[in-house]
């Protein structure tokens, strides 16, 4: 059963899934290697909640009962009685490896271990561990808190009972679960980022402006927000990552990533984190950057 979570990777999504976790009531453990990152996440959920006491989502002793949930540190060690610890790091293979490393002499040999990954192979990163068996992508959606799927990704080993133990945590969770098969960028991600990718393509060869696409993808498609607006939201950096997996993983050119695309990422133009993407987030309101 599980009762204590370990959350690694303070940043957008790490802090969300520590959210979703102490509002359900389990005992949160949330690590980065930054203090100044768990302080600010903790503020961020502070900030969320509070947002939800506005709304009528949340009473004050339940926001208050959710923050007393969650714990920080910089040390593994505080993951010794958790039950499952969830990596939220960033999407890069080497990083999540070299976390699990770290993270297995410090937990116990039951300890369930799932990623967050958006787009890695879980039988690649389980095969890295001391426990297939007990390893599971567990792919949230941003913003977590708001966004009610979870992709439940078994890997080649990963064991009926990790998958049943995981299911039902999401369920609880308030998500609604959906199995996806290991393979480059799961389900969402395979359908959606070469959309954007394409979006970059039709962008980088002059069909239309940033404003043009994304308006004609709202109201054309009935999309809440345009692709490109989307690519902000998400990082480039990330949307990146995801098509060079898919691109590698697939080895087909219809997943080869936009030049611009890799422009923008060299010139650290990440999105809405950075304050420049396709939109330039400095002023008063998003001002496309083409």
């Amino acid at each position: 059963m599980i009762s204590r979570i370990g959350v690694i990777g303070a940043g957008q999504m790490g802090n969300g899934i520590a959210q979703v976790c102490a509002q359900a009531g389990y005992d949160v453990r949330l690590n980065d290697v930054s203090t100044d990152a768990l302080d600010h996440a903790m503020a961020n959920i502070g900030l969320h909640l509070d947002r939800a006491i506005g709304k009528g989502k949340l009473t004050q002793v339940e926001r208050d009962h959710a923050l007393a949930r969650i714990q920080t540190g910089t040390d593994y060690a505080m993951f010794a009685e958790c039950d499952l610890v969830i990596e939220a790091a960033t999407e890069k293979e080497a990083i999540k490896r070299e976390i699990f490393k770290r993270l297995i002499p410090s937990i116990r040999p039951d300890t369930i271990i799932a990623t967050n990954t958006s787009s890695i192979s879980i039988t690649r990163l389980a095969a890295s561990t001391d426990r297939p068996g007990s390893f599971i992508g567990m792919h949230f959606m941003n913003p977590v808190p708001v966004m009610a799927l979870v992709e439940l990704i078994r890997g080649i080993a990963t064991d009926e009972k990790t998958f049943a133990a995981i299911r039902e945590l999401a369920v609880k969770l308030g998500k609604q679960p959906v199995a996806a098969e290991d393979f480059p960028a799961f389900i969402v991600n395979r359908v959606l980022l070469p959309m954007i990718n394409e979006a970059v393509y039709t962008l980088y060869e002059g069909v239309g402006s940033v404003e043009a696409i994304d308006t004609a993808l709202r109201l054309g498609a009935n999309h809440p927000m345009g692709p490109l607006q989307l690519a902000d939201f998400i990082g480039l950096d990330t949307c990146l990552a995801i098509m060079q997996v898919l691109y590698e993983g697939l080895a087909d050119s219809k997943y080869r990533p936009c030049p611009l695309l890799v422009k923008y990422v060299e010139a650290g133009w990440l999105g809405k984190k950075a304050n420049r993407g396709f939109y330039d987030y400095r002023g008063e309101h998003p001002v496309p950057t083409r």
